[in-house]
């Protein structure tokens, strides 16, 4: 975490959020506001100041803003708690355990070849805020494994499902249905492009506006080649989802509690995040983002957004780490 400044601004200073883990840039594709970290010489205490946003944003090449203050949570917010991840593909995870780190989040990973037993992940869960599975293509969790995910997620901790595309989702897909029954991944299209915010006028290309997920998010890397997110059973194995021409199946419709997060240059649903009875998952068919073309557009800042949205702080108020705000 970088080192806050002992000097309070000479802006206009006012409370934000009622979450002092998030910013007052919260849920904003553009930067609404910012924030500074303000330390007590006496007590060595640290207070998160809302400021103005510059007249002159900073962005990088991609056109999101630059700077950790225009994520979702502030930094350090989630000081003591764990993100573990069921890593069955073995890519490099390093660029994305040290955006985690910026957030205050540690990480446990289970490599490639070290599923752990049912007994090993029921204890590893008891000491982790969310779960993360990386699917490959071979079915590695027993029926223990999957009972103890739908245990964790029925009590509101977070569930991150990636898989990317054929055959690349096996366990993705039997995690999926059973947390939510009939959710599964499908497909491999070719991908490899940045999309901007879905203007309803290219099909529904693009990043959802609004969420918390995609705050301070005007572009993104959708990744490599990757799957599409289904649920209709009848929209399962068809050529639109390899690579035939486009239509419903790439872009299903959403039962209650989903929200689409990501469209594909391609059109097809490649991210979906579920809220409903105190429950937080999300299910993304594009993995190879997190170790190819790290970064290129956004990618750090969402994987930031998504373990602070999966944290559920707004559940477990009484369990997560807060910072002071004025």
């Amino acid at each position: 975490m970088r080192a806050p400044s002992p000097l309070i601004p000479a802006v206009c200073l006012v409370a934000f959020s009622a979450f002092a883990q998030y910013t007052p840039s919260a849920g904003q594709n553009v930067p609404a506001a910012a924030y500074e970290e303000v330390r007590d010489l006496q007590t060595g205490s640290v207070t998160v100041r809302k400021t103005a946003v510059p007249k002159e944003i900073t962005k990088d090449g991609h056109g999101n803003a630059r700077g950790n203050q225009y994520d979702l949570a502030v930094d350090g917010a989630f000081d003591g708690q764990t993100v573990l991840i069921l890593d069955q593909v073995g890519n490099t995870l390093e660029n994305t355990r040290a955006a985690l780190r910026e957030k205050g989040l540690s990480s446990v990973v289970y490599p490639n070849g070290a599923t752990p037993s049912p007994g090993e992940l029921k204890k590893a869960l008891e000491k982790s805020c969310q779960l993360w599975l990386i699917s490959s293509g071979v079915p590695m969790l027993k029926a223990e494994h999957l009972a103890l995910i739908k245990a964790f997620f029925d009590a509101g901790h977070g569930v991150y499902i990636w898989g990317d595309n054929e055959p690349l989702y096996a366990d993705a897909n039997r995690v999926a249905d059973a947390l939510v029954p009939g959710l599964r991944m499908e497909g491999n299209l070719a991908g490899n492009q940045v999309v901007g915010i879905a203007d309803g006028k290219h099909a529904k290309v693009g990043l959802r506006a609004g969420h918390l997920i995609t705050t301070g998010l005007e572009h993104l890397y959708e990744g490599v080649t990757i799957a599409t997110v289904q649920f209709n059973p009848a929209d399962g194995r068809t050529a639109a989802l390899y690579d035939g021409e486009g239509g419903a199946a790439r872009s299903p419709k959403l039962p209650a509690g989903f929200t689409p997060l990501l469209y594909g240059s391609v059109g097809n649903l490649v991210t979906v995040a579920y809220e409903k009875d105190g429950k937080r998952l999300l299910m993304d068919g594009g993995f190879t983002r997190l170790a190819v073309s790290w970064d290129d557009a956004g990618t750090a800042r969402y994987v930031k957004n998504a373990a602070s949205w999966l944290v559920h702080a707004e559940k477990f108020t009484d369990t997560v780490a807060t910072r002071p705000t004025n």
